[in-house]
Order: C-alpha cells, then sequence, then structure tokens
C-alpha cells in the first residue's frame, strides 16, 4: 500500500539533468517496486493506491497488469496529476531524486473509507510504507490498514524515510512509532531507523525496533556493510551485500524488500532469507530501470552461485 508514479532516468549515465537528452519512463514506487518484486518470484501481489485521471496513470495501471500485479485498488484522483520522479545517475553511490508531487500526490489520497478492509486482513503479507504516514488522509488511512492487520499474518512497516515529504524528523517519529505499535516486521536502512527509533548503531536500532510492541522481526539494511536482522526470539543474521558494478542504486531496497518477503512466505531461514534478498537488491543496482529490473528466482541463483550481482537482463519472461 502507497507510493506510485512514473520514473524517469536519463539513458545517459554521468551527465547532469539540464544536459539529459532523453529518458526512460518505468514504473515507480516503493511500494509498487516490492510489489512487481515479489510478483517476479512467484508470488500472488495487489496494490493498493491512486494515480491521477491522466494518461501517465492508465501507463502504469497497464504496467502493473502487465507485471503480475493486481491493480483492482489502484483508482484514479481526477484534482491531482499522477507524479513523476526524475534521477540523475552518478554510479556507484550518486543518484538524487527530484520529486514532482505538488500539490497534493494522488497516492496520498487513499481515505479510510476507502479500503477494503477485508482484503487486507485477508492477506499473508501487507506491506505499508512510512512514506504513506506524511500526509492525510494517506496516514490515517494508512494506520487504520495496520489496525486492522491485528496480528494476522506478517505485517511490514518499511520505514521507506523521504526527507522531502516531512518539515521536519521529529514531527514524523510519534506517527512511525504508532505504524510500529501494529507490524510484525520493521525494514529500513540507518538513516530511515535513526527517524524512526532515535538509534543509529544496527545492533541497537534493531533492538529499539523490536521493543515497540508487535515487531517480531526487525532488518536494518546498512548499504555496503551488508544487512542485519534480529528476531524477538533472539535470532541473529548479518549478511555481506553482493559485490556489483552499480548503475543505479534506486530500487534495489525494493528488490531487496520482495525477495523479504518471498523468503518469510517460504519458511526460508533467516540468513537465506537474508542473502536472497540481497542478491536481488545487487541485481537491481547493476540496472538501470527498477520495476522491470526485478529479478526472477532464476537469476538470483545465478547471482548467488557466481558471487556478483552483474548479471544479463532476460527481460519479462523467465529463461
Amino acid at each position: 500500500m502507497g507510493r506510485l508514479g512514473v520514473d524517469l532516468y536519463p539513458l545517459t549515465s554521468g551527465v547532469a539533468l539540464d544536459r539529459v537528452d532523453s529518458f526512460g519512463r518505468f514504473l515507480g514506487g516503493s511500494p509498487a517496486n516490492v510489489a512487481v518484486a515479489a510478483a517476479r518470484l512467484g508470488r500472488r501481489t495487489a496494490l493498493v493506491s491512486r494515480t491521477g485521471a491522466d494518461p501517465f496513470g492508465t501507463f502504469l495501471r497497464r504496467e502493473l497488469k502487465d507485471f503480475g500485479v493486481d491493480e483492482r485498488w489502484v483508482t484514479e484522483v481526477d484534482a491531482y496529476p499522477t507524479p513523476v520522479t526524475f534521477c540523475a545517475l552518478f554510479p556507484p553511490d550518486d543518484f538524487p531524486l527530484y520529486f514532482y508531487r505538488r500539490p497534493q500526490a494522488p497516492d496520498l489520497e487513499i481515505h479510510p473509507h476507502e479500503l477494503d478492509l477485508d482484503a487486507i486482513r485477508a492477506a499473508r503479507v501487507f506491506w505499508a510504507t512510512g512514506t504513506g504516514l506524511c500526509a492525510e488522509p494517506s496516514r490515517t488511512a494508512t494506520l487504520a490498514a495496520l489496525r486492522a492487520r491485528a496480528g494476522r499474518g506478517t505485517t511490514v512497516l518499511d520505514l521507506d524515510w523521504r526527507p522531502v515529504f516531512w518539515t521536519d524528523p521529529a514531527a514524523a517519529r510519534p506517527y512511525y512509532a504508532e505504524a510500529l505499535r501494529h507490524a510484525t516486521v520493521a525494514v529500513g536502512n540507518l538513516d530511515e531507523c535513526e527517524v524512526a527509533t532515535g538509534e543509529r548503531d544496527p545492533d541497537a536500532a534493531a533492538r529499539a525496533l523490536l521493543a515497540t510492541g508487535s515487531v517480531r522481526l526487525a532488518v536494518v539494511k546498512q548499504g555496503p556493510e551488508g544487512v542485519l536482522a534480529l528476531s524477538a526470539d533472539g535470532t541473529r543474521a548479518e549478511v555481506p551485500p553482493l559485490p556489483v558494478e552499480v548503475v543505479n542504486g534506486l530500487g534495489a531496497g525494493d528488490a531487496f524488500g520482495g525477495a523479504l518477503v518471498h523468503g518469510l512466505l517460504a519458511g526460508w531461514d533467516l540468513e537465506r532469507t537474508l542473502r536472497h534478498a540481497n542478491a536481488a537488491g545487487a541485481i537491481v543496482a547493476g540496472r538501470l530501470p527498477c520495476s522491470s529490473a526485478m529479478p526472477y528466482a532464476s537469476e538470483i541463483a545465478e547471482a548467488l552461485a557466481t558471487g556478483t550481482g552483474t548479471i544479463p537482463e532476460r527481460g519479462r519472461d523467465p529463461a
């Protein structure tokens, strides 16, 4: 549930946006990408979101359907245009984002009374994001959806901190705290964990997330240092990143999320789940787009076998 928009990426790397001549158009938005990533791994996925009543919204709903994501809960907002996000590409670690989501993004116009709470309760996994907490009515709707889960299945809160969507971190923390009270899994990088908990040390952040109430698994992404996960029963796993020649670092976290969900649903142990999720993220970091770059299970297996995320892209049909 949450953000959905159009990503426009330069077709030439290392060029400032004011000098870029051509862009590729892709489905974007973190929750949408997670849904695509899980669908690529054979999971049945759906998205709760909204677009503008415009050609870009038509494009996004068509893309979701083509990727195997159920788009029945993606509705139109007449008042606002579908958001567009531009990114400049300066690998390996500089990918500035420019969000065009004013005066209000349609995906923040999700109203509580419009939610299909029966479907949300029935899902084996429900995935919500911190961005959904940044404005009304999405904030109330996100919290209503999380409360409706009431311990059912796996409920993931992706901390998904985007400073541009908030006035200051202190304003965000109470809403994160309320959302975490209803989540069973919390996922975030060090910056996001610090905003949500006040802790930046990976182990301290993981413990703080577990102390929020219902969270049973805390996953702390550490960039080049890999990923740490700590469960409420004391199980701890930490795995290094998979090497990759970076093309576009955006979308790697969403690929990680889709593979994380896949591993949790498969009942894998924590270390195996993290290794597969890390490999999925590395593969997407080695490709230009996000959504269409999400790997199939065979590609993740190849990356783990060869020890690199730099593997050829195979398009939309599995090999």
